[in-house]
């Protein structure tokens, strides 16, 4: 099996995505398991979202996954040692944060499975998002063009890269952190806030807030290749 180490930009769909772009990244649902307290256990649950596209080749091909993946001669799910020793001998898959998560994708022809995992006892230690493999590379191809953020004259001020942060400081002064991520060119959730990009310079400016990248020294260098059509809604 070919196990992938997730890119950066892969590793916000190993967690439950808003509606929106679970359907555009045609996402099936996800499983998340458990190896027990002797780390030798696999207990796992599965929630639907696409029941639609949850057929039987797809539940064929991901029972084979899972089992693979579990196969005492190899397998790294085989237990918890295996998967610690495969996560820790590939620091390349860590998420790099508090969570001790690191992260793994198998595709198939017609699937790609994103796996987050945590070796810790006491944890879920396996997530599973399973996607319609052409419609996540293609919604993944275009994020990488960036979020932008306008004025309400449709002058582009900034872009940041899907998930990461903009700080809103109120007219009073407060600031606030909204984690935004990319729909299309035209459209973004803030926070859990599904806007369109213009429509949200408006309502900046009718509250007299101002907004800025969290990370300003990271933004994405992204030229669009061609002109926006940008009065559509």
């Amino acid at each position: 099996m070919d196990i992938q180490i997730l890119k950066p930009e892969e590793r916000n769909y190993t967690y439950s995505q808003s509606q929106q772009i679970s359907m555009q990244t045609g996402c099936i649902g996800h499983l998340r398991a458990d190896m027990d307290t002797n780390g030798e256990g696999f207990f796992s649950s599965w929630d639907d979202f696409r029941k639609d596209l949850k057929t039987q080749v797809f539940k064929d091909e991901f029972d084979d996954v899972i089992n693979e993946l579990r196969s005492p001669e190899g397998g790294i799910f085989r237990n918890r040692t295996a998967l610690a020793k495969f996560c820790y001998s590939h620091p390349d898959s860590s998420f790099e944060n508090n969570n001790n998560e690191y992260g793994i994708r198998v595709d198939s022809n017609e699937y790609a499975y994103l796996f987050r995992l945590n070796p810790n006892k006491g944890e879920y230690n396996i997530y599973c998002y399973p996607y319609r493999k052409d419609w996540l590379n293609q919604h993944l191809k275009k994020a990488q063009r960036g979020i932008r953020f306008i004025d309400s004259h449709y002058n582009e001020l900034f872009r940041i890269k899907d998930g990461e942060k903009i700080i809103v400081t109120s007219a009073w002064g407060e600031k606030t952190e909204h984690t935004c991520r990319y729909i299309d060119d035209y459209h973004t959730e803030v926070g859990r806030n599904l806007l369109h990009i213009c429509e949200f310079a408006e309502r900046m400016e009718q509250n007299k807030a101002t907004y800025e990248p969290k990370n300003k020294n990271d933004t994405p260098d992204i030229k669009p290749k061609h002109k926006h059509k940008d009065h559509e809604r």
